[in-house]
């Protein structure tokens, strides 16, 4: 046996992929829970998988997860960007984690879409440079975001908001789609919005300074920045599957929360990254598992009235929680994974 192919399965990693895989009994999946539910009225499950975003973990811990719950054909597909939610909206992906500004947006126009429960807080750190040191640093500023209307804007603008700033008037956006953390880097913009592992890379190079981090910084710590959203025709097509779905994406988060070696490994395994180092402090970092404690209604809230503050909606916070929310299997999930 060569080196290279011993390397690929040794002990650590053999025992890792055990560790996930066998996850599903551990937190509370046992085959008589499950055959005392209706079985799922699909067994087909078009799952989102957003690249290179690691720190949607949980969907490629969720696979075992969901062949459990009965689905025997979990397809998972990759779409990069703001288009992955208007795929959702047209029923061509079934469900998927989605970070929550642009998702009220495209709930507010209309999209045929749902949020169904809270997955995980953090992820998103605003980066500037020397000039910015607060959000109101951004005034006269140059903001780089990948496009205009799409997450890093809507959350930026949002936060801009919420400390006076005027995000129309008072900052220059500039859209440099997958260029944009380049653009940052070589001085072009003021400041921009990270995902993993992008601050992790930057704060290694010793690029720019955390402005603000949705992970440990308030009010935006206290809520969650990824909910698991649905195709609203799916979820009144196929209640019971949608559960089971629901059940599969949020032990798969609390895996991500208590084997972050193992997922990290994975990510690794499955190509969503080629630094393992990286996945296991963007895993350590964020704080899975607590989709228990936080408040899933109230996020939705905050984040329509800030973006109502902001000019990018015109509904109101009980509107777009009218729309675009079902929080029934989520009700059912907390009294039943009490973890």
């Amino acid at each position: 046996m060569c080196t290279q192919y011993a390397r690929r399965f040794s002990r650590r990693r053999f025992l890792g992929g055990l560790t996930v895989a066998g996850m599903g009994g551990f937190l509370g999946l046992t085959p008589r829970r499950v055959a005392a539910e209706p079985p799922p009225e699909t067994t087909r499950l078009r799952v989102l998988q957003a690249p290179p975003a690691v720190c949607e973990a949980p969907v490629q811990v969720a696979e075992e997860l969901l062949r459990g719950e009965g689905f025997s054909e979990v397809q998972s597909v990759r779409v990069p960007g703001t288009a992955n939610l208007q795929k959702i909206a047209a029923g061509e992906i079934d469900l998927g984690l989605q970070a929550i500004p642009y998702a009220v947006r495209r709930i507010a126009a209309g999209d045929p879409v749902v949020f169904l429960a809270g997955v995980h807080v953090g992820c998103f750190e605003l980066f500037g440079h020397e000039r910015v040191r607060t959000i109101r640093d951004l005034k006269g500023k140059v903001v780089v975001v990948s496009t205009l209307g799409g997450n890093s804007h809507t959350l930026t603008a949002s936060m801009a908001a919420y400390v006076g700033l005027d995000p129309q008037q008072d900052i220059t956006w500039v859209a440099q789609g997958g260029e944009v953390r380049q653009f940052f880097i070589d001085g072009k913009a003021d400041a921009f919005m990270a995902v993993p592992p992008q601050p992790q890379e930057l704060r290694a190079r010793k690029i720019g300074q955390v402005v603000v981090s949705t992970t440990t910084d308030r009010p935006w710590s206290q809520y969650f920045c990824c909910l698991l959203m649905a195709n609203r025709a799916f979820v009144r097509k196929h209640p019971a599957a949608t559960k089971r779905a629901v059940r599969a994406l949020l032990k798969a988060t609390d895996v991500c929360a208590r084997e972050p070696e193992s997922t990290a490994r994975r990510l690794v395994d499955r190509g969503l990254t080629d630094n393992y180092d990286v996945a296991l402090e963007v895993l350590k970092a964020i704080p899975y598992g607590q989709w228990r404690e936080y408040d899933a209604e109230d996020t939705v809230r905050f984040f329509a009235l800030r973006l109502h503050e902001a000019g990018m909606i015109k509904a109101t916070p009980q509107q777009i929680i009218a729309q675009g929310t079902d929080w029934r299997f989520l009700h059912e999930l907390k009294k039943e994974l009490k973890g």
